[in-house]
């Protein structure tokens, strides 16, 4: 992929309301073909007359442009110059405190939103009774949710106590409290119904592999062909949330279907590659997820890390350990592990309902 990479022209700049990579290449039919294996999802603009892809990581990754700063729809212009400084800094501490990218975007965009708020006030001169006005004016002004609530604190707070060292700046400060909301799983003949309705044997594994392993979008995607031991019958997590290792069982039915998938696919690296060798991207599996779905003709508002609490819910309908799972699904607390007994069907089906026995 050299030749084409070596001939693209790339620019910044927004196509249908969203931020975009606009990409220009000689008009030879090859440099086409390069350019959509190498961005499956390119696109060409009558309008402008070049070729467009979503102005992401992975895409900027693909084509060798340095990474973006995760700050929303041109904020860093709309900053105050005052405040600029502070908003780099707080990037740079969270890169130097090895934080995800997930993290960091989520971060730098809800904290951008504050030093908008701010304009030319000094970030660094603000008082406690200042933020708490700030956010009762997200709540009852902007309508934000519990959880963006949330996120946007959490970025307040990296700020004020990790780069400025304001430490319990936000011990005053309450937080709402979050909606109490269930995990949303699949049954069992749903799950077949997916699996079914999948005809690519690489898309099909994929699915297997999310719901047999119990793994998080992010999990699949990162997870390499070095991390499969068959001798013990084990995968190894590496490095996820939180920056933790884990190992799951590997079913004996999965084993079989990698080796006939390596001998077919070839990975280099990643277990699920694309034709360059790079690992898909979490937006590749989601979507590829919602289109089995969607074949499978099955309604439910989930996506893929559906797959994961359904696996986690089978689980324990089949007597598995509350303490277990929490193991197999990497969580810190089984606290976080029992929601799914509010779900299971273990107790609920023993349940005889008056309106039942009145009609029997």
């Amino acid at each position: 992929m050299e030749s084409i990479i070596n001939q693209c022209v790339c620019t910044y700049g927004t196509h249908l309301n969203k931020d975009v990579i606009f990409i220009q290449i000689p008009n030879k039919e090859t440099l086409k073909q390069e350019l959509k294996s190498l961005l499956p999802f390119v696109k060409w603009s009558r309008t402008n007359q070049k070729w467009y892809i979503l102005d992401t990581n992975p895409n900027r990754k693909s084509l060798r442009l340095p990474p973006k700063l995760y700050s929303g729809k041109d904020i860093l212009l709309k900053l105050s110059a005052i405040n600029q400084p502070h908003f780099h800094r707080f990037i740079e501490q969270l890169r130097l405190k090895a934080y995800s990218e997930n993290t960091i975007k989520t971060y730098t965009v809800e904290f951008a939103q504050w030093l908008y708020a701010l304009n030319d006030f000094d970030a660094a001169l603000i008082q406690q009774l200042h933020l708490r006005s700030y956010l009762v004016y997200c709540m009852k002004d902007l309508k934000l949710s519990e959880n963006q609530i949330h996120s946007r604190m959490n970025a307040m707070k990296f700020f004020y106590e990790k780069v400025l060292n304001k430490h319990d700046f936000f011990i005053e400060i309450p937080r709402p409290k979050k909606k109490n909301a269930l995990p949303k799983v699949f049954s069992i003949e749903e799950i077949k119904s997916i699996f079914n309705a999948t005809n690519n044997r690489k898309h099909l594994l994929i699915l297997k592999t999310a719901y047999g392993l119990g793994l998080r979008v992010s999990e699949i995607a990162d997870l390499k062909i070095t991390d499969i031991d068959s001798k013990r019958m084990l995968i190894h997590i590496q490095n996820s949330k939180g920056k933790k290792d884990r190992y799951v069982p590997l079913p004996q039915t999965l084993l079989n279907e990698l080796r006939v998938y390596y001998i077919e696919y070839r990975p280099k690296t990643y277990v699920f590659e694309n034709q360059q060798h790079q690992k898909l991207s979490i937006r590749t599996l989601q979507l590829l997820f919602k289109k089995a779905k969607d074949k499978a003709k099955i309604n439910k508002n989930i996506g893929i890390h559906g797959l994961r609490h359904s696996y986690a819910t089978h689980l324990l309908e089949y007597g598995t350990d509350m303490s277990v799972i929490q193991k197999l699904l990497g969580h810190n607390h089984v606290k976080t592990t029992q929601v799914y007994a509010k779900i299971s069907n273990t107790y609920l089906h023993k349940i005889i309902n008056p309106l039942d026995e009145i009609y029997k």
